[in-house]
């Protein structure tokens, strides 16, 4: 994503993998996202961040290979 100008950040948050919620954020932003648009959720593991998010970086127009 990021040869289409999309800047992505995985990130594991210590404290939430403790208390048992989701660890793992998944979070895209950058120059083909109008009035700085931000992407994010919040996932049990890192595989399933890009399910949730995938689908909605393509409704705002981004074209990602499947």
């Amino acid at each position: 994503m990021a040869g289409l100008g999309v800047t992505v950040l995985f990130e594991a948050d210590a404290e939430r993998l403790r208390d048992g919620t989701k660890p793992w954020a998944f979070v895209a932003s950058g120059a083909p996202f109008h009035e700085d648009l931000l992407v994010r959720t919040d996932a049990i593991s890192v595989e399933a961040c890009p399910d949730v998010c995938l689908p909605r970086l393509r409704e705002f127009g981004l074209t990602i290979p499947e």
